[in-house]
């Protein structure tokens, strides 16, 4: 049934307010999990924390961090679906209405290209002010349409990492990068345990957009070999929460590869998600 455009500026607004306030299903039992299993003391006591918090947000409908983030919208379309001007207008205005509810912290930068660049132009008072990232497009698997919101924090996006890595016909070069960058990132974030993200395409734009996939498509439940050594070998770094080691550096991975092509190379985007994220939300249109 197509939705009407109250209808579906309504559910987006509620969907990004569960994205920026709640913690999925799986992801609360990857820390019971990781509490259960934890010896170090301090480490245990953060994973509690974090998990406490995320229970206090998810029933009083607020932000899971003071970065409350930006959105990023991955839209699923059904055989039948059709995305109209009028369908990205109520996206958008959805998006707007959910930052206000939420709230979303004001930290839209204001003016000219130079002005947001050097921050010269003010800050915004209205959390709408931070517009959403562009959405990505994909096709539907089951033919339903749907929307993810995704909120994206700044620290992981200050330690990530999009580069090439030459695979010598290898997949374990590639891992064995991953791996190394992971545990440098996780090291340096400081709001741990991460959840690594990790695209594998053909260029830049690719790989960012395999690794926003992965954490859609991504659960702590169901972990593929390849995420699962990349997850126990920086978890045998000893990093821990919050940077005082233990035994969960890292809850999970989630890791997309994209179609290759004859190359040397492949292009890798590495998000060491912080230990609120993914912070996501799905909604049907």
């Amino acid at each position: 049934m197509i939705k009407s455009y109250e209808e579906t500026v309504a559910l987006v607004r509620d969907c990004l307010v569960r994205a920026g306030s709640t913690f999925r299903e799986d992801k609360k039992d990857a820390y019971r999990r990781a509490i259960a299993a934890e010896e170090n003391p301090q480490a245990k006591w953060v994973l509690e924390t974090i998990l406490e918090n995320a229970e206090a947000a998810q029933e009083a409908c607020s932000p899971l961090c003071d970065d409350s983030g930006i959105p990023h919208l991955l839209l699923e379309v059904g055989d039948d679906g059709a995305v109209s001007g009028k369908t990205l207008d109520a996206i958008r205005e959805g998006v707007a209405e959910g930052l206000r509810a939420l709230p979303g912290r004001p930290m839209g930068i204001m003016g000219d290209d130079s002005h947001r660049i050097d921050q010269s132009g003010g800050l915004s008072p209205d959390s709408a002010g931070v517009e959403p990232a562009p959405i990505l497009l994909r096709c539907s698997k089951d033919g339903v349409t749907r929307l993810h919101i995704l909120m994206f924090g700044g620290g992981p996006a200050i330690r990530g990492r999009t580069y090439r890595v030459f695979h010598k016909h290898s997949t374990q070069v590639v891992l064995d990068e991953i791996v190394s960058w992971a545990r440098e990132m996780v090291a340096q974030l400081g709001c741990s345990p991460c959840t690594l993200a990790v695209g594998v395409g053909r260029s830049h734009f690719e790989a960012a957009s395999m690794m926003l996939q992965a954490q859609a498509d991504g659960r702590y439940d169901v972990q593929s070999d390849m995420e699962r050594e990349i997850t126990d070998r920086v978890n045998a770094a000893d990093i821990g929460p919050l940077g005082l080691h233990g035994n969960t550096s890292v809850l999970a991975t989630f890791m997309k590869v994209g179609p290759q092509r004859a190359s040397g190379v492949r292009i890798v985007c590495l998000r060491p998600a912080c230990c609120f994220e993914p912070r996501i939300a799905t909604v049907e249109l």
